[in-house]
């Protein structure tokens, strides 16, 4: 039997293993453009990469790795004016305005004073958080999601926390945890699930959901689990203050007892590190203390996903699981947590047994299914759902009626840039007819709203098909196979690795 890591060598895809993997290559990290239509004054340098904010940011990344479980208590005096510059600049200019009512735009005409007073009154603990204006955002299935539109300046503290808290936890966090993680995307993710079934003796997948996370997150734990590592009781009172501050809808003030307001910036981080504590720590000494197979393990923020060698295994921790969340103030969604038959010998196992196809599971807008190659060897195919699929026409749908009476070039030019970004993201290998569906269906309906502006339409199929020709891009794999990715951004070879040739491609250290 295989045995589990310590958490200092936790693989990027969690896997039952003795064997350690050695540090991965240095992800470079984009940086970003200037902004547009603000004149700075020259003396002011725009920092918009990390290094250049802080280089006290570098220093505290060394010392976390190598004083493990210290308590940090001088944190605050890196929140410097060049690191709030820094925030602002990395926030998205046409975001939505919180209940102050400023703007990217608005903050930024007397940006150096604004900043410089902002910076003075969080030091001299002056500062006071707003409420977040509450939004509803449509969800695929039809139900609303509420979203928290925080304050400029929220927004701007927030970003910074954020930077100063990562320089921290991406020291802490183990491998197999992709969600909202620098130099980590939802592709990672993809591509560990991809590797650890394809390379692994999985048999059983237990697809987890977890009920109204953000909504139940408890503040009490949350803060606990902080305190952990951070005693900056000044770092402390400002995360304590996002966390209470509430939420207005309309005129009403809705006090935050659980919970942190989804869209904010800080709450993804504030979710990593309550399942940190919650989740991954416990199923890594799960792994080593009572699976008695191979056992594999991805989360992208609450989206979790555990395969397993053996169905006992898999029904045990999901059993455990269950526990494990209910003693933190969670809870598994009963409709969407399912324990799965899944791997390379699932369909004919099933087939022998005198049952149907193997079921799937939907991981990040992918639906994931036991395929085979054309040598009739188990391929993981990945198709795009269809409910994502038939909500991102709809929306295409209602846009074109409002984009109806616009120039053909101003239609093909905005329609051409939805398709580029549906590709971007969903033009994995296996998924090319799913491509080709979305182009088809966007022509179609393109051709009806162009039909629909006058009685006397002479928009024939001949024209609509030069129109796509010229404007809609053809569907292609644009996304290599998931373990050429894999292998690239966490190779095998490196000192220490100790990977014999029949072990899996597990990843590198966090």
């Amino acid at each position: 039997m295989m045995h589990g890591r310590d958490q200092s060598d936790s693989p990027v895809l969690a896997e039952k293993s003795a064997n350690k993997t050695g540090q991965p290559a240095a992800e470079s990290m984009e940086r970003r453009g200037e902004a547009k239509g603000k004149a700075i004054s020259s003396t002011t340098r725009r920092a918009q990469d990390r290094e250049s904010v802080s280089p006290g940011l570098e220093r505290l990344r060394q010392f976390v790795k190598v004083n493990r479980n210290v308590p940090l208590t001088a944190l605050l005096h890196h929140m410097d004016v060049d690191l709030l510059r820094w925030s602002y600049f990395a926030l998205k200019r046409n975001a939505a305005a919180g209940v102050d009512g400023r703007t990217w735009d608005a903050y930024g005409e007397g940006l150096e004073a604004n900043l410089a007073d902002l910076h003075e009154r969080v030091h001299r603990g002056a500062y006071r958080a707003l409420p977040s204006r509450r939004r509803m955002i449509p969800k695929p299935d039809g139900r609303e999601r509420p979203l928290g539109i925080a304050s400029i300046e929220d927004k701007i503290l927030q970003r910074a926390m954020v930077e100063i808290l990562n320089s921290i936890y991406e020291q802490e966090f183990l491998g197999f945890s992709y969600g909202f993680r620098p130099g980590r995307s939802q592709h990672d993710a993809l591509d560990a699930i991809w590797v650890g079934i394809s390379n692994t003796a999985v048999n059983w997948i237990v697809d987890s959901d977890i009920r109204s996370f953000f909504d139940t997150v408890s503040h009490d734990w949350m803060l606990r689990f902080i305190e952990y590592r951070i005693a900056d009781r000044r770092i402390l009172r400002l995360i304590r203050k996002w966390l209470k501050v509430g939420v207005l809808e309309g005129t009403v003030l809705t006090a935050s007892e659980s919970g942190t307001p989804q869209g904010s910036v800080i709450s993804p981080l504030m979710a990593n590190v309550y399942l940190h504590f919650v989740f991954d720590l416990w199923a890594q000494q799960w792994r080593r203390r009572h699976a008695h197979g191979n056992m594999i393990v991805v989360r992208y923020a609450d989206d979790l996903v555990t395969g397993f060698e053996h169905e006992a295994d898999a029904r045990a921790f999901l059993a455990d699981l269950r526990a494990r969340l209910e003693a933190f103030g969670l809870e598994l969604h009963p409709e969407k947590t399912r324990l799965i038959e899944f791997g390379r010998h699932a369909r004919k196992n099933r087939k022998d047994r005198g049952m149907g196809k193997p079921e799937t599971f939907t991981f990040l807008g992918f639906t994931h299914i036991c395929g085979q190659s054309r040598r009739g060897k188990f391929l993981l195919w990945r198709k795009s759902r269809r409910d994502r699929m038939r909500a991102k026409l709809q929306e295409v749908k209602t846009d074109l009626h409002r984009k109806m009476h616009e120039t053909l070039s101003a239609q093909g030019r905005w329609l051409r840039s939805v398709v580029i970004g549906y590709f971007n993201y969903h033009a994995v290998p296996t998924n090319s007819s799913a491509l080709s569906a979305f182009r088809y269906h966007v022509v179609q309906l393109w051709w009806r709203t162009l039909r629909r502006r006058s009685q006397v339409d002479r928009t024939t199929l001949k024209v609509m098909l030069r129109l796509a020709q010229r404007w809609l891009p053809l569907p292609r794999i644009l996304h290599p196979w998931p373990n050429q990715r894999f292998a690239v951004k966490h190779p095998r070879w490196e000192p220490g690795a100790r990977i014999g040739p029949a072990g899996i491609c597990a990843g590198g250290a966090r």
